[in-house]
């Protein structure tokens, strides 16, 4: 019988979104799209606080994805990051 050899999957995020200081804070929709988003490799950047709501953002490659408290993710938002 003829052994397989596995190839060893190659992890582009350098960390579990789990692991991010942010992380706690997000709402549990939020943790969902955040993780789903971080398969494309996004990485959760911080929370933007705006009075009775939470907006999570992510960046990858230079593209920026926003999360609402809902877990509605946009891919094109109108932010200004400094």
């Amino acid at each position: 019988m003829k052994e397989v050899q596995m190839k060893p999957v190659l992890e582009r995020r350098q960390e579990a979104p789990e692991q991010s200081v942010w992380w706690h804070k997000l709402s549990l929709a939020q943790k969902f799209s955040a993780s789903s988003l971080g398969k494309f490799g996004y990485e959760l950047t911080f929370i933007r606080n705006n009075g009775d709501y939470s907006l999570a953002v992510l960046q990858c490659s230079g593209g920026i994805a926003v999360i609402s408290e809902d877990g509605d993710i946009d891919t094109s938002p109108n932010i200004t990051i400094r």
